[in-house]
């Protein structure tokens, strides 16, 4: 496997405009010696609205378009056309802070056992301001089924956020992806990792969590009741049907 870590990126018409600076805080990361990234940039749909806003003269930059599915849908799409050992969760309306690949790097580089990582978010404010997420836990090692506990005693909240994960390719591929629901699919990931794996959380800043009108997760649609339930309650089946299987992910799968 090349020593290349694939940043996904899912996007669709409204939020191609942020790509830019999504593009701006991949071009800011260094990385250890030896090491690249691989940019693939998925539109959730085909439309003319995305290209425009998508760098030409990268070479380490591709661009697909597909079938309108949702996020889930479009980064599993997006693996077909990037190769590396790891996977990098970047939305597009959403920067890296510098430094997040690499210290993501150098954890799964550094312990085998651990399936994935996820570091300290803070929401980006329209303003340009930033806010913290209150109860980040302490840096360190995830254990599994951990996050399903915290989610399920917290309001279908888990204590680190799916949109900074870096997860092993392999681990990844060997779990489907991401999960075929209508919103919830990276938390719905996120569970599943959990599930047979440990994790890690870095307590630095990795990600600058975009809030804007135009954001999915503040639509009406992700908030309607009965479907937020139906959601809740596969993500939940999943994650513990696997728990169940006794199934762990073999060191640096």
């Amino acid at each position: 496997m090349s020593r290349r870590v694939v940043v996904v990126t899912a996007v669709h018409g409204p939020h191609a405009r942020f790509l830019p600076e999504a593009y701006a805080s991949l071009c800011a990361q260094r990385l250890p010696e030896g090491w690249e990234w691989h940019w693939v940039v998925q539109e959730d749909g085909e439309s003319d609205g995305v290209r425009p806003y998508v760098p030409t003269t990268d070479a380490r930059v591709t661009f697909r378009q597909g079938r309108a599915g949702g996020p889930g849908v479009a980064r599993t799409m997006a693996l077909a056309h990037g190769d590396g050992a790891y996977v990098k969760v970047l939305d597009a309306d959403d920067r890296l802070t510098p430094g997040a690949l690499a210290r993501d790097l150098d954890v799964l580089e550094r312990d085998p056992e651990l399936g994935w990582v996820t570091s300290r978010v803070l929401d980006l404010m329209p303003d340009g301001s930033t806010v913290g997420f209150p109860g980040d836990p302490d840096q360190g090692p995830i254990e599994r089924g951990a996050v399903l506990a915290h989610w399920k005693a917290n309001g279908f909240l888990a204590q680190v956020h799916p949109a900074s994960l870096c997860v092993r390719r392999e681990l990844l591929l060997a779990l489907g992806g991401w999960m075929a629901l209508p919103a919830s699919e990276d938390t719905g990931l996120l569970l599943a990792l959990n599930a047979v794996s440990r994790g890690w959380f870095s307590r630095e800043v990795g990600l600058l969590y975009r809030k804007w009108d135009g954001q999915v997760t503040g639509q009406a649609a992700h908030t309607d009741r009965a479907e937020r339930e139906v959601r809740m309650a596969v993500v939940e089946a999943r994650a513990r049907a696997l728990s169940r299987l006794r199934w762990g992910a073999p060191a640096a799968l």
